[in-house]
């Protein structure tokens, strides 16, 4: 194998298959990519077993053939050489490969390629076309709540392809997040209803071109843009019921400035409980008094003005769930729906945009 690129060029595939290749794992080839140089392309793979990406590029290639090699390594590596300046990859003697540019080289140990576990691929014939841009939004708008736990399917969020539609879920067991967008004519066989790690959401977000071609097979989802497809293994699991969470019957609606509530929040919490990191809103007519105490280190108080008119709440809430939700939405005022004390609360960015947002988030004893 032989091939050279410009150092720009490789440089921002392999900057993509870092947020991929296992740092720290059991099985040491999972630290590695798999490069590929064929007729006048390189192809480079990484993957998790979960989570994987293929990417490809335009290069002078001399010699056909490939090898798997660190990625982190050959990242730092490219990283470090001059700018503008192109970069020779060609293996020797199958041990190693052999990176130079300029007066530099470097010689990087390397695995046969045969010993790559194998990575699922698309030809994206159903021609699936995702808004990307709302797409990006729901997922900022959902990926706060996504657990880190025990409980598989909380690792990840819900997606729902209809259609016309789009949805994203996530819960933690503490909070529900829900984002939705309307989409013409999506081309669908069928509804699509499946559990998508949260490490393949956090990657779509760093790809910003407009057009996301999406794809499903029994097993893994398909996500391209452009030259990079992102697969995504389905995690074989049952969602929770998030339609019986999501409260039907809240008749205390209240409007505040989303900004103004957020600062209000981070003022108060400074000396709330660290473990609980409890605020107790206390609504009435026309205002908000928004309190927290820590008998180790004394109380907080602020006052906010809002719209609403309905009967005295007393209502205690986790301040940082409040703040995921008020910094993730863009709106000049959110809306609260409330029923009482010690009942799950309603939040909805106030006006709307073409995504819809609703945030669930229980109650707690202050």
């Amino acid at each position: 194998m032989r091939f050279n690129v410009m150092k720009e060029t490789v440089l921002e595939e392999l900057q993509l298959l870092q947020g991929i290749v296992e740092k720290r794992t059991t099985m040491p080839i999972l630290q590695n990519i798999l490069v590929q140089a064929g007729e006048g392309r390189v192809e480079m793979i990484g993957t998790d077993l979960e989570v994987g990406l293929r990417t490809h590029f335009d290069a002078q290639v001399e010699e056909a053939g490939g090898v798997t090699v660190s990625g982190k390594k050959i990242f730092e590596i490219v990283k470090s050489l001059r700018p503008g300046e192109p970069v020779v990859f060609r293996q020797k003697d199958g041990q190693q490969m052999v990176i130079t540019s300029g007066d530099s080289e470097f010689k990087v140990n390397c695995i046969p390629p045969d010993d790559y576990p194998p990575v699922a691929a698309s030809t994206f014939q159903k021609k699936t076309i995702f808004p990307h841009d709302r797409f990006r939004e729901m997922i900022n708008l959902i990926s706060f709540a996504i657990a880190q736990e025990q409980r598989y399917y909380l690792n990840g969020a819900l997606l729902n392809v209809k259609s016309n539609l789009l949805e994203l879920v996530s819960t933690d067991g503490h909070r529900l997040s829900y984002a939705k967008t309307s989409v013409d004519k999506l081309k669908m066989d069928k509804p699509v209803s499946v559990i998508v790690a949260k490490k393949t959401l956090v990657e779509l977000v760093k790809t910003e071109d407009e057009i996301l071609e999406f794809d499903a097979d029994e097993n893994n989802l398909f996500f391209r843009v452009k030259n990079r497809t992102l697969i995504s293994r389905i995690i074989e699991s049952k969602f929770p019921n998030y339609e019986a969470v999501i409260p039907k019957d809240n008749p205390h609606h209240l409007f505040v400035e989303r900004e103004a509530l957020a600062q209000a929040i981070r003022r108060v919490s400074l000396l709330s409980a660290e473990r609980s990191r409890g605020i107790k809103l206390t609504i009435a007519a026309g205002e908000m008094d928004l309190y927290s105490s820590n008998p180790e280190i004394g109380e907080a108080r602020d006052k906010l003005k809002v719209d609403y008119k309905g009967q005295k709440i007393d209502v205690g809430f986790n301040s940082q769930y409040l703040l995921d939700f008020l910094t993730a939405i863009s709106s000049e005022r959110v809306l609260f729906k409330l029923k009482d004390e010690n009942s799950s609360a309603l939040l909805q960015p106030e006006p709307e945009g073409e995504v819809k947002a609703q945030y669930v988030l229980m109650p707690m004893k202050i």
